[in-house]
């Protein structure tokens, strides 16, 4: 019936965790949501950008490429940075590497009314 009240201090205090392990308790749920988003948003988006780049790297002469604008032609000329698209007969036009969307393969594109 007697319980000396360092006893009972001290069974409560045990009870209670520290201050450092009821934080990382609390944070668990959001690193969890951070690496969920991780692994199911940023990573695959970050591998399709990285992609894109080597895609618009290695553009040459004579491939099928779709501008930012929807405007599909073929290019003529790479220079650096910028590619010369022809896309009608005799109508080349100059655009920066980064602002092609896509390359097309040839096969792929075939026209509408042929």
């Amino acid at each position: 019936m007697f319980i000396s009240p360092a006893y009972a201090q001290a069974a409560t205090t045990a009870a209670q965790p520290d201050g450092m392990s009821a934080f990382l308790v609390q944070m668990m749920p959001l690193l969890l949501i951070f690496v969920v988003f991780w692994f199911l948003i940023f990573r695959p988006q970050q591998q399709r950008a990285k992609q894109h780049r080597a895609k618009l790297d290695a553009v040459k002469k004579n491939d099928q490429v779709v501008t930012g604008g929807g405007l599909i032609g073929k290019v003529i000329k790479v220079d650096g940075e910028q590619v010369e698209v022809e896309i009608a007969t005799n109508v080349r036009v100059k655009a920066l590497k980064a602002t092609l969307s896509d390359v097309v393969s040839p096969t792929a594109a075939k026209p509408a009314n042929d």
